[in-house]
């Protein structure tokens, strides 16, 4: 797998546009980078370097499961340049651990955190999960006070999703897990809403909270239809005209990079699919959109269709106007999907 991965980043070392200035964030996650020694995360960070020709990264993210972060661990990441921390938390309930599948206890996800503040990291984030049906809402409310007494600067926090083909998929085929409720899971996220920002946290993603000065420089990079480029299986790129994904499945995707057959599947984005992921991205955040910017990237037939759609939103407060910038008030961040996809253009 890591052959593969060098492979792959020598062979797409033009795939940024002539004037892109190239990536300056990295992000090693989408699977279980802590896994790695640190001798293989610095040959894929100087690969990457010297691959995209990049002197500097402003952000270097790496995930982690807590239980792999011992004090060695730590300080070797640090060395190696890594200067943000992801830890899959998830939750502090060994009960809630254990339904998930996870390795790790609560003791260890604390400990993690305090290992990694002790080694010198200061811009760490975790990650929760609710919205499972065995979550009670004063657990969650347990969950949120003991990630507030870790104070870290910033925390994402998830609505469990159940895909098919996946354990909890199948699950839910067999009629053995039943999804929670919307009025249920809307109460856990107007607590995880209130809780959060009341403790100081913006709310400035869907599922993103940060201090001021702590927001996801790498995610918010996605959101704001930058370019950037995805290195290993099921890895996404976006070139600013075209996107790009990576065979799933790992031994696919080693074994046709191997042989030098193709490895992925991309496609020429048109202006509808362009005007679409930027109402996408640009309303999942507390950001919003700019009509001005749809008028000038997209032309009047798409302005003209925005602004005849949101109107109901406007009127109803779900949608807000603030500086030339249509939004979605961060209390409705739970409605979203349906907000965002009526103001789809949809061709036939």
């Amino acid at each position: 797998m890591l052959h593969a991965l060098l492979h792959e980043m020598a062979l797409r070392r033009d795939y940024f546009p002539a004037s892109s200035q190239g990536p300056v964030t990295l992000y090693f996650g989408g699977g279980t980078p802590s896994l790695l020694a640190p001798a293989e995360l610095k040959l894929l960070l100087q690969t990457a370097q010297t691959v995209f020709n990049v002197e500097e990264l402003s952000e270097v993210t790496l995930e982690a499961n807590p239980d792999d972060l011992s004090p060695a661990y730590l300080e070797a990441l640090l060395s190696l340049g890594i200067n943000r921390l992801s830890i899959g938390i998830q939750s502090f309930s060994i009960t809630h651990l254990q339904w998930m599948n996870r390795r790790h206890t609560a003791a260890q996800a604390i400990n993690s955190v305090k290992q990694a503040r002790e080694a010198g990291f200061a811009n760490l984030t975790i990650d929760l999960i609710y919205g499972f049906p065995s979550l009670r809402m004063e657990e969650w409310k347990q969950t949120l006070m003991q990630a507030l007494t870790l104070d870290v600067p910033h925390i994402s926090a998830y609505h469990l999703t159940i895909e098919p083909h996946t354990l909890f998929g199948k699950q839910a085929e067999k009629g053995l897990l039943q999804p929670l409720d919307d009025e249920e899971s809307e109460r856990q996220f107007l607590l995880l809403h209130h809780t959060l920002t009341q403790a100081g946290y913006v709310h400035y993603e869907v599922s993103n909270f940060a201090r001021p000065g702590y927001e996801a420089q790498h995610n918010s990079a996605y959101w704001q239809q930058q370019p950037y480029i995805g290195i290993g299986p099921s890895a996404h790129s976006f070139n600013g005209v075209s996107r790009q994904w990576n065979k799933a499945n790992n031994r696919q995707y080693t074994a046709a990079l191997a042989q030098g057959l193709p490895f992925f599947e991309s496609e020429t984005l048109t202006p509808t699919m362009r005007y679409n992921e930027y109402i996408l991205t640009g309303l999942r955040t507390a950001t919003g959109v700019s009509p001005a910017s749809i008028r000038e990237h997209f032309g009047e037939q798409y302005a003209g269709y925005f602004s005849r759609h949101i109107e109901p939103y406007l009127q109803t407060g779900k949608l807000k106007r603030k500086d030339e910038k249509i939004y979605i008030p961060p209390q409705h961040f739970f409605v979203s999907d349906a907000i965002i996809e009526s103001l789809f253009l949809v061709t036939g």
